[in-house]
């Protein structure tokens, strides 16, 4: 009963502090997982070129990225670049080194993705004389978008929760927030229970969401059973409308 006691005599105090430092946390994940998806896209791209130079880069990058801690990059970005002249804000050094490693990650999500695609439409794509790349953005991709859509929600929460350790950096989140309300106060259980909560308002339904998805591809919607039988996704089904691509 103290332990309710003494959250209602602060709350009016914190509330707004640990909401600032939640809108941030939301900011900063949004920011990440954006630059992230951006970058496992390209890097996809890449490894699935024929040109092994190209594909060994991004093999190469998956693999260092994914051996390095986050934490680790972080620093490398927030407090050694500007020992070369390249001096990071804080919240953009937390972005960029939350999707420098979850690019790695969500690569590996796409890779997935698109070895459950048939292996015959990219060739029927190059077959009707669309490019590569016209083959993997019209052909490809959007096939592969619903074996990805859950796995690329769970890396999503994922990143909101890693995105705590831009708190080492100075980024003020939800979890920087947290500790100087702890400070102050000297009430760290109260305090972090609070901060738990909110993360777990956040990571909790996305999670069910994910797993809602993820049931409903394995069970076969509708939607899902009709992009089965088609040969290509839903859009321009004519050889001059796909030839016509950007």
């Amino acid at each position: 009963m103290m332990f309710l006691e003494i959250i209602a005599d602060n709350i009016a105090d914190w509330a707004p502090r640990l909401l600032a430092g939640l809108r941030l946390t939301l900011s900063l994940t949004a920011a990440g997982f954006s630059l992230a998806l951006a970058l496992s896209l390209l890097v996809e791209y890449m490894r699935s070129r024929r040109n092994i130079w190209v594909s060994s880069i991004a093999r190469l990058y998956i693999t260092i990225a994914r051996g390095i801690p986050i934490l680790v990059v972080l620093y490398l970005l927030y407090f050694a670049l500007p020992g070369a002249g390249v001096a990071l804000p804080a919240f953009l050094a937390g972005s960029v080194g939350l999707a420098l490693v979850y690019a790695a990650y969500l690569a590996e999500v796409f890779r997935a993705g698109l070895g459950a695609v048939p292996t015959g439409q990219r060739e029927a794509a190059l077959a009707i004389g669309l490019t590569p790349r016209q083959a993997f953005q019209h052909v490809l991709l959007p096939q592969a978008i619903r074996y990805t859509i859950a796995p690329l929600v769970i890396n999503m929460v994922s990143l909101l929760k890693d995105s705590s350790i831009c708190a080492l950096i100075t980024v003020p989140e939800l979890t920087l927030v947290s500790r100087e309300i702890m400070s102050e106060s000297f009430r760290p259980l109260h305090v972090f229970a609070l901060t738990a909560m909110l993360y777990f308002g956040l990571a909790w339904p996305a999670s069910l969401i994910a797993r809602i998805i993820e049931n409903r591809f394995q069970n076969g919607s509708p939607v899902t059973k009709c992009c089965q039988q088609t040969a290509l996704p839903p859009g321009p089904k004519t050889l001059s409308q796909l030839q016509s691509l950007p």
